[in-house]
């Protein structure tokens, strides 16, 4: 309990007979604690009682062996899945780095490539302040006063007289032992790291140059006389600790601002986090409710939401009806009414009237829960300018050492005559302070973290970065019909009444008659029934034909309904009707027949209605220049009327998944940059095989895990916001890596001193840890400019 900072190192350890361990958090506990449990025959052991809850909510989940650590790169789109998965399911924390996505590991620690600190791949709503960011505020901040007086002593000692210029070395070297020894030591320790690794980053630079620094001037107080008397400047050699003090100094303060940049990158994760209420109210079998925790929710649990609350989790209502505001996780603006047999979505808001609800999916199978897991999926990918930059990096590093090394010789063998050696020590260690691989290596991965957040916010994710990259370049769109242009679901959509019949009446027996069917169709014209007021009788005798309709009495009147087969069947004449049958077809309309005694008495239509926003959606995306093609497994005279309606001229109806895999094959080989949307199980194959995959997030989870863009909201407005985003995102990480090269092609040959024969000029090894420090800054807050970009 004491040591908190364990409280999440190892999540994946279970009580055993040698060493006790809470199977939840890891911490190690005795069988003295109070917190215990028992499971198929075993007592467990935990530090508090909120473990316990933990555990008593989903013990096997804290039991079952968790997934492997590290990700091979060959491996690492599936094991990115597989960890968020992990990570969402079981409650182990797992821990990745921003710049390397493919390091993982169940407890904290420092990357093995660049030396960043790991962060967890999903943060916590409520989790502590970062540990890293607490530990270098509290050596910055204790090590501060003898950075400065040790840089006064250097810059002002020899004026004031205050000590022997010998003593004053001794002084020196006394302050900054704790600074380089304490403050930096977290930076040699990487620095090591990189070279065992022969992963040469920005610790190695630092590494080099500050203990280089502080090394010559240990021996330089140390042991004075093996220097030359051109090292002697103002009664003692030249001694150098102010520079090593300052450059730690200044890269705990450029950690510090970069870890806090860096905690805003998760702020979209922990706002969606936050949409979850954390406790439900569940109804007893015997009918008494209790409040309790959301982690205790079961599939099945019967569960009241009060007006104003918010819905626990996924499931399907049983009893009332509301208006539920689903703004937070769809962008909808408009609460939208629900009723019993409706599906309900966990973390949106309940209105007005009151609800029960059955539970159906908990934990990480809700809609919020995978969205949680794809924007944590989409931060910690790579996208390929990163994998350019991470390799140029690499190189960089080595050449950096090189110029270093050329510095140092050309000015101790070239150098002015008196100090040549001084300037050499100077030089070089201002060349491997300055550079910044790290800027190099930020430039991207905060921008991809931030786009992410950004479209999870408009209700647009993306499963990995590269979707993010290449979206903007799509010329071509494929459009699924069926719940991609239209809503998916029949809708009834209007009676034509024969003479000497009423249109409410014609309805009002087709519903009764329908009541006994199951058939979306049947259920479209009854719930239109409903929604008119009309009183429907029970049928009897009810009859249903092999696809071609059903028969059924109402009253004292023989009722048929169905398509044209069934009234040829019955030897009823369609004659009267066949006109505006025809045109209700051409319209894209299911249409079937109603006769009454033998005798045709009207058609009801039912259609699936075109999304409201489909038309302003395509009207833009065909602005910004994309081709649409529209492909749909339904038949052509179908697909070419709704194709008609929404200006599309390419049409392919009555096309299986194989066809939609081979039209985005085609379109491909012809050199288009191709974009699947769809929204069913038949897409799946199109939308992996597509440069950018869309899918609809009111679709199949097939069509979801296939597609690298999720739709929320199933709104084809959200292409054109992610292609905006795309834009400005790719932007983004060019102005990045830009600033990047430039900084460093501009800051190493002046702290060369390639201007010193020209000018006079020397950067100072203290305003080159400065610049190092900005420079990484200066990446991450133009990439938080993208949380400002109007979608």
């Amino acid at each position: 309990m004491s040591d908190q900072k364990n409280h999440n190192q190892d999540h994946m350890a279970q009580a055993t007979t040698d060493v006790l361990k809470d199977p939840v958090c890891g911490m190690t506990v005795t069988e003295e604690s109070k917190y215990h449990e028992e499971f198929k025959g075993k007592t467990y052991f935990f530090c508090s009682d909120k473990c316990q809850s933990k555990f008593h909510s989903s013990p096997v989940q804290y039991i079952a062996k968790p997934a492997t650590t590290t990700a091979d790169a060959h491996t690492q789109h599936h094991q990115t899945t597989q960890s968020v998965n992990d990570a969402s399911t079981t409650g182990t924390t797992i821990y990745t780095c921003p710049m390397h996505p493919e390091i993982r590991q169940d407890h904290p620690g420092n990357c093995p490539k660049c030396g960043m600190t790991l962060e967890p791949l999903i943060p916590e709503l409520e989790e502590d302040e970062n540990p890293e960011l607490r530990d270098f505020r509290r050596r910055f901040w204790w090590t501060l006063p003898l950075t400065i007086v040790v840089t006064f002593l250097a810059m002002f000692g020899h004026q004031l007289n205050l000590f022997d210029m010998a003593v004053q070395s001794w002084i020196e070297l006394v302050l900054s032992l704790p600074i380089v020894l304490w403050a930096g030591w977290p930076f040699f320790s990487r620095g090591w790291q990189s070279v065992v690794n022969r992963s040469p980053n920005m610790w190695t630079l630092i590494g080099l140059g500050t203990g280089a620094a502080f090394i010559y001037s240990v021996v330089a107080t140390v042991a004075p006389q093996i220097f030359p008397d051109s090292f002697i400047s103002m009664g003692r050699v030249a001694v150098y600790f102010e520079a090593s003090a300052v450059i730690i100094s200044l890269t705990l303060l450029g950690q510090i601002l970069e870890l806090k940049a860096r905690s805003q990158t998760s702020a979209a994760i922990k706002s969606l986090l936050g949409l979850a209420p954390k406790t439900a109210r569940r109804i007893l079998p015997d009918g008494t409710e209790e409040d309790v925790p959301l982690t205790h929710v079961h599939v099945g649990d019967l569960l009241r939401i009060r007006p104003g609350e918010k819905v626990p989790v996924d499931g399907v209502i049983t009893e009332g009806s509301s208006s539920v505001d689903e703004s937070m996780l769809t962008g909808e603006p408009l609460p939208i009414t629900k009723r019993i047999g409706d599906k309900v979505i966990g973390a949106t808001l309940n209105t007005n009237g009151s609800l029960i609800m059955r539970s159906e999916k908990i934990g990480s199978s809700t809609m919020l829960s995978q969205i949680v897991q794809m924007v944590a999926q989409a931060q910690r990918s790579r996208a390929p300018m990163q994998r350019m930059a991470d390799q140029v990096a690499g190189w960089f590093v080595m050449a950096v050492v090189t110029i270093a090394l050329l510095t140092f010789f050309g000015w101790g063998l070239f150098g002015p005559e008196e100090s040549s050696w001084v300037y050499a020590l100077i030089n070089a260690v201002a060349v491997l302070i300055i550079a910044c691989p790290c800027a190099l290596g930020l430039a991207t991965p905060m921008s991809i973290m931030v786009a992410t957040g950004q479209g999870a916010t408009h209700g647009v994710l993306f499963r990995d970065a590269a979707a993010i990259e290449n979206l903007r370049k799509i010329d071509t769109l494929i459009i699924d019909k069926t719940g991609t242009l239209t809503e998916g679901r029949p809708v009834f959509d209007r009676v034509v009444a024969a003479s000497d019949f009423d249109e409410s009446e014609v309805l009002r027996l087709a519903a009764s008659l329908d009541q006994g069917s199951e058939h979306p169709l049947a259920e479209a014209i009854v719930n239109a029934a409903h929604e008119r007021g009309l009183s429907l009788e029970t049928p009897d005798n009810f009859e249903s034909g092999s696809g071609i309709g059903v028969r059924g009495q109402v009253g004292d009147r023989q009722l048929a309904l169905g398509n044209t087969a069934l009234m040829e069947q019955l030897g009823i004449s369609v004659q009267s009707l066949i006109p505006q049958a025809e045109e209700l077809r051409s319209e894209g309309a299911s249409v079937m027949h109603l006769a009454i005694n033998g005798e045709l008495a009207g058609l009801l239509a039912v259609s699936d209605p075109i999304k409201k926003n489909t038309p302003e959606a395509l009207a833009t995306l065909k602005e910004a220049g994309l081709r649409i093609v529209m492909a749909t497994g339904d038949g052509l005279t179908t697909a070419r009327s709704v194709a008609a309606r929404l200006g599309i001229d390419e049409v392919h109806g009555e096309v299986k998944p194989a066809d939609k895999l081979e039209l985005v094959s085609k379109l491909q080989k012809e050199g288009r940059i191709v974009a699947m949307a769809g929204d069913g199980i038949n897409d799946a194959p199109a939308l992996a095989k597509a440069d950018v995959g869309i899918a609809m997030g009111t679709g199949t989870d097939v069509a979801m895990n296939s597609a690298q863009v999720t739709l929320v909201k199933g709104d084809l407005r959200g292409i054109a916001v992610a292609r905006s985003l795309s834009e400005a995102t790719v932007g983004n990480m060019k102005q990045n890596l830009m600033f990047a090269f430039l900084y460093n092609a501009l800051g190493i040959p002046i702290a060369a001193g390639v201007l010193y024969p020209f000018t006079g000029w020397l950067l100072s090894p203290m305003i080159a840890a400065l610049a190092m420090s900005l420079s990484s800054a200066s990446v991450i807050t133009n990439a938080l400019r993208l949380r400002n970009k109007k979608l």
